[in-house]
């Protein structure tokens, strides 16, 4: 439901700040480059739809391997105690808590559209156990916070464009990164419990969540003690190897369980065909109304007016370049990469100024709230996503607030 009012407020926002253009400047041109705009958006969002089929067909098929053989059934039996808690909706030992392992699991390695299907899996597993099909049951909703609030371990994406653009040190925002993530991954975590009203001191899941705080922390010591050079390969080898042993163990599986594995993963590759297929109009709808609302101003509007109020109040200012990807994130994962590539190229800030390590912080610590919400309630046909939108937005505000602190203290001006 909230999803349509932002769709209809970013519409409606973009007319109006066209409109508003065109009386004050008498610029004729605002509606063609907001046309132009809207057109090459539906293109582009038919293109990642397009692009997303193949990773979801060969995911979906390795997925099936993994349920048939009973690799996956194995993973939800490791974490039902602490998942039981998390998700009381969803039964002990069912297929959906191996699913959301599986993608909370390759979004903590930073490999982003290879998480993709299995979070579609898992949001079409937990879907069977919804009573009302058109509305986000709470198992969803947490499911799609935590998954929006994009716990990364390694963000190795963020790292290669550092490399790209010749930064002195490129993997020396992984922990600025690290930091941020785990912060707003545990506030989407906070929101969604206190909403329904899950208790989070049940001894399952404070041991659960101090083992996990450990975790990090042992993280952030071991790459901390790594040389500077050492820490890239390290976090580069680490994802691969992981996800490859992870689909080895898949097949070994299923030839032990003596299983048709070609004609399984077929089957499986089917489904993820299918499943990008039926997001096509949930991407496409969600991309070109924020195409629409940044070609008519609205976005430069929005940011101007946060630039004014912070100069006003006397706050400090160095953080304001690298804003853009930050208010552009929750919106567009591309957008946002954009701007960040846009910061680091510019000869005033680069990779290695403030700013420019600011908006890396910013594209590596969350996902994308809108867009999860569009393409994987969309999957399974939810209409009225509840206060998913609310508590993934939640998520995204402590990443900002945190990743401004951490970049402060990291990298003083």
């Amino acid at each position: 439901m909230i999803l349509n009012y932002i769709w209809i407020a970013l519409f409606l926002l973009a007319m109006v700040f066209g409109l508003g253009h065109w009386i004050l400047t008498g610029d004729q041109q605002i509606f063609s480059v907001m046309f132009k705009a809207l057109m090459d958006m539906s293109t582009t969002g038919f293109e990642i739809a397009l692009g997303l089929a193949g990773v979801l067909t060969f995911w979906m098929g390795m997925m099936k391997v993994g349920e048939v053989s009973g690799a996956i059934q194995k993973v939800s039996n490791w974490i039902d105690p602490f998942f039981s808690k998390l998700f009381p909706e969803v039964p002990k030992g069912h297929p959906a808590i191996g699913s959301m392992m599986m993608n909370l699991s390759a979004n903590m390695l930073g490999l982003g559209d290879a998480a993709t299907p299995m979070g579609l899996k898992a949001m079409s597993e937990l879907q069977e156990l919804n009573p009302n099909k058109e509305t986000a049951s709470n198992a969803q909703i947490m499911f799609l916070v935590l998954n929006a609030a994009g716990l990364t371990l390694i963000p190795i994406s963020v790292i290669m464009y550092r490399i790209k653009f010749h930064a002195q040190d490129p993997s020396d925002v992984f922990i600025p990164i690290l930091i941020t993530t785990f912060s707003a991954t545990m506030a989407g975590l906070i929101a969604v419990s206190i909403k329904q009203r899950i208790n989070l001191f049940n001894r399952t899941l404070f041991i659960g969540l101090l083992s996990m705080c450990a975790f990090i922390a042992c993280i952030i010591w071991f790459f901390l003690s790594l040389e500077k050079s050492q820490m890239q390969v390290y976090s580069s080898l680490f994802a691969s190897i992981v996800i490859f042993a992870i689909m080895t163990a898949f097949v070994l599986m299923a030839l032990w369980k003596k299983i048709k594995v070609f004609e399984v993963f077929i089957e499986g590759a089917k489904e993820g065909f299918n499943t990008a297929v039926r997001i096509i109009p949930y991407l496409v709808a969600i991309l070109c109304v924020i195409a629409l609302f940044r070609s008519s101003g609205g976005f430069d509007f929005l940011m101007n007016g946060i630039i004014a109020v912070l100069e006003y109040s006397g706050l400090r200012t160095e953080f304001v370049p690298a804003l853009p990807v930050a208010l552009m994130k929750p919106l567009s994962g591309s957008g946002a990469r954009g701007m960040m590539l846009e910061l680091l190229a510019q000869p005033n800030y680069g990779p290695d100024s403030f700013a420019g390590r600011l908006s890396c912080i910013f594209q590596g610590s969350v996902d994308t709230t809108l867009y999860i919400v569009a393409v994987y309630f969309g999957s399974v046909g939810v209409k009225n996503s509840r206060y998913a939108v609310g508590c993934g937005l939640i998520a995204d505000l402590v990443s900002v607030i945190v990743a401004i602190t951490v970049a402060y203290l990291f990298f003083p001006v």
